[in-house]
């Protein structure tokens, strides 16, 4: 970008290009008098490992386009640390994820509306979803789904292994109903994912959203560049400090400046900023400037165990461990977006209820291999212990109780910051994840998976009785990447944010990411990340909503 550009004042700064905020700078350029100023610390993202969908392993494994922070020893995982990777590129961790394409339960949203945030019901905030949404199936509901949007949802005509239709009937053998559209009318039970992909390619949120109007000339998108702290002046935000390699400058907003940072990166500017709990503040020697004590608090997380069941005979995906078959696969999805690495094989999946839930409270993915680093290309060293025919389902807590918190390290801005998810504080999430087990034992134990059923590796069939499992689950869970909540979104005094997700005590300064839920969503969270992108610019833009039809 031009020195002169970036000198100049803009209406409007966006900080991170993720989920949501590539999708709120497009739209607000979609105002001809309002100049927009989006800043990622990252790079753009193009090339075969972004664009084909299997190498996601690759990637979260990376720091080429993501950040890889490690969180401080959770009690409820035996003091075990976890490996949190985030996006650090345009499109953030659309980039390096899943790309599986949820939005939740309805009453995931009715309740952040009965938490006194009315704009935010399911009704209210439907709309959004499917104005991103441009449906391509096959499967699925047609009525549930937008048509006209610019992310691309989709899913291949078949699986990529036979073993992900053998889920599905297996479910269904166990007393499970059959679930056509997990976006659909009633998500419940085995069925296949939908994915944001467009002809076997990855479509990031920056490809889908900033591709099409980067020529925009009230549109500037400066890459590389580290939001290191806001500026304010008498109780507003006027601009944001940057740092760009050794190079530090200040740009300046004449409106409104929308953090888009994510759970992680989000609360951490407001505290560097002095906007946070004041006695943390204090103790590192920030001024403080507004005295925020739920800033960082709130942090929640997806939390699953992984069932693993040897198979008789190889899989099509874990062929993929040989070198020459990755290769040929490999160059097959990015000439042509066919073949095994043209989809991230979680293909199907279940939303389940536990005994006694009224509603689903267990997710799943199902995965034709045992490992998803099992299916890369091999390298030089060691061979992977799970570089055998197999097969895998994880189990996860919809709607876990456990809350955990974010705090600095330190002042400085390089320092990472202290990442306490407090994994499995709450007893119920434990309760969770065995009735969960259990279920995915019945199910791997059906007639559909006798052909290529061997024995059970993860937990292993020593493993027996509730206790056993508890202990197993400690030793094992994990998570898919879903923390939220850290500036909690609320009608109450003490929300970081409110329902307009602008920032209490500050004025010009909003919060539009996955940092602003005030409870997590019963799925994955990139497809409400990106709704809260598209609400954001209207309520930045005092628009009314898009009709709810499709």
């Amino acid at each position: 970008m031009p020195a002169e550009r970036l000198a100049a004042e803009f209406t409007h700064i966006v900080i991170g290009a993720g989920a949501a905020g590539a999708v709120l700078a497009a739209r607000l350029s979609e105002d001809p008098d309002i100049r927009v100023l989006l800043v990622e610390a990252g790079g753009p993202a193009r090339g075969p490992l972004v664009s084909v969908p299997l190498m996601t392993v690759l990637l979260m494994r990376s720091t080429r386009h993501a950040w890889l922070y490690q969180t401080e020893p959770s009690p409820g995982l035996e003091g075990r640390r976890i490996v949190w990777p985030r996006g650090r590129a345009l499109g953030g961790s659309t980039v390096i994820n899943g790309m599986v394409y949820v939005r939740g339960l309805p009453s995931d949203y009715d309740g952040w509306a009965q938490r006194g945030l009315p704009g935010w019901s399911w009704e209210a905030v439907r709309p959004y979803f499917l104005r991103s949404e441009r449906f391509l199936g096959p499967g699925g509901e047609a009525a549930a789904h937008g048509a006209n949007g610019p992310l691309p949802v989709s899913r291949p005509e078949r699986p990529v292994s036979p073993l992900a239709d053998a889920f599905i009937e297996a479910g269904i053998a166990a007393g499970y109903p059959a679930c056509t559209d997990f976006n659909g009318a009633e998500p419940e039970g085995f069925g296949f994912y939908h994915f944001t992909n467009r002809r076997g390619r990855r479509v990031s949120t920056a490809r889908a959203f900033l591709d099409p109007v980067r020529d925009r000339p009230n549109l500037s998108i400066l890459t590389g560049a580290e939001a290191v702290r806001l500026r304010l002046a008498n109780g507003r935000a006027t601009g944001v400090e940057l740092r760009r390699g050794r190079r530090s400058e200040t740009v300046h907003c004449a409106g409104e400046i929308i953090l888009s940072a994510g759970a992680i990166g989000s609360p951490a500017l407001l505290m560097r900023s002095g906007i946070g709990p004041p006695e943390h503040l204090a103790a590192l020697g920030i001024p403080v400037a507004v005295e925020a004590p739920e800033v960082g608090a709130n942090l929640h997380d997806h939390v699953l165990v992984r069932l693993k069941q040897a198979a008789t005979g190889g899989t099509d995906l874990w062929r993929l461990s040989r070198p020459h078959r990755a290769a040929a696969a490999f160059l097959r999805a990015w000439a042509f977006g066919t073949g095994p690495m043209a989809v991230f094989p979680l293909e199907a999946g279940a939303y389940l209820r536990s005994p006694g839930a009224d509603l689903p409270d267990l997710q799943s993915h199902f995965l034709p291999a045992l490992s998803s680093t099992s299916l890369r290309m091999r390298t030089v060293g060691a061979r992977d212990p799970l570089e055998r025919p197999g097969f895998m389902a994880n189990i996860g807590v919809m709607r876990p109780q456990s809350r955990g918190r974010l705090r600095l390290r330190s002042a400085d801005p390089a320092d990472p910051p202290l990442i306490a998810p407090n994994y499995l504080a709450e007893r119920a999430d434990v309760e969770r994840l065995i009735d969960g087990l259990e279920i995915m034992r019945e199910v791997f134990a059906q007639a559909p998976f006798d052909r290529w059923r061997g024995a059970e590796l993860d937990p292993g069939p020593e493993i027996a009785g509730r206790r056993a499992l508890e202990g197993w689950v400690r030793r094992t869970a994990d998570t898919v990447h879903h923390a939220v909540g850290t500036c909690r979104m609320g009608a109450d005094p003490a929300s970081v944010v409110d329902g307009a997700l602008r920032v209490r005590g500050v004025a010009g300064l909003r919060v539009a990411d996955a940092s602003v839920f005030p409870a997590i969503p019963s799925t994955n969270t990139a497809a409400p990340a990106i709704m809260v992108g598209e609400k954001a610019a209207d309520l930045v833009l005092g628009r009314e909503a898009p009709e709810a039809a499709a």
